[in-house]
């Protein structure tokens, strides 16, 4: 009986969803269904990269967190347009909370929406939003058996951030082997090393988002 409400809720998000990806194509934007643990970098990278492609690109971004504005504020300081979702304790965000937020923004001058998923690892791959793709983050200081115990969320992007990568020489994480990991389990996916401390791979994400764009 659980697996049966499980699919009916999956199902009700995705009529909602395709709807949302639909309006999206209608408008011509690229959105990305950014996903990862707490911690893992995901503001800190959007921080770097927003600063980059601010000045290029239209962009607004949604962002999805249990409690407080916290992630927002840091978003709004760079002078981009920023929507905050609340859960309330739930674990990710779903298409009827996208749908909500988009109501609150001017589509037809985007160019780029990035929704920053609440931290966590397992429920936001399971959710479609709408969106065009889906990347995730995984911090070098979460370890190098992430992949393996939560495969779904690394099959369903096709951007792969390894983050903090100048943590490598203090940190017991098999680089090559997670890279090995992840190109068995998703070969199409792409694998940026990544750093907002140093700013490595950040020009290379803005250019990977750049080429979805156009």
């Amino acid at each position: 009986m659980q697996v049966e409400v499980m699919k009916n809720i999956l199902g009700a998000n995705d009529e909602i969803a395709q709807s949302n990806r639909d309006l999206f194509s209608q408008k011509n934007i690229f959105v990305l269904n950014l996903m990862g643990s707490p911690g893992a970098g995901k503001t800190s990278v959007l921080e770097k990269s927003l600063a980059i492609l601010k000045s290029e690109m239209q962009i607004a971004i949604i962002e999805g967190d249990l409690f407080t504005a916290k992630d927002a504020e840091r978003i709004d300081r760079i002078g981009v347009p920023v929507f905050q979702i609340n859960t309330a304790g739930g674990c990710h965000l779903d298409a009827p909370m996208i749908r909500k937020a988009i109501d609150k923004l001017d589509l037809d001058a985007l160019d780029l929406l990035i929704i920053e998923n609440v931290g966590n690892l397992v429920c936001p791959a399971e959710f479609e939003l709408g969106e065009s793709k889906k990347a995730v983050i995984l911090s070098i200081a979460e370890g190098d058996d992430k992949p393996a115990k939560y495969p779904l969320i690394f099959k369903e992007s096709e951007l792969i951030l390894l983050n903090k990568i100048d943590l490598l020489p203090y940190v017991n994480f098999d680089l090559e082997r997670v890279k090995k990991d992840l190109s068995r389990m998703n070969p199409l996916a792409k694998i940026l090393e990544t750093s907002a401390t140093s700013g490595a791979g950040i020009d290379e994400f803005c250019g990977w988002i750049r080429g979805q764009i156009q």
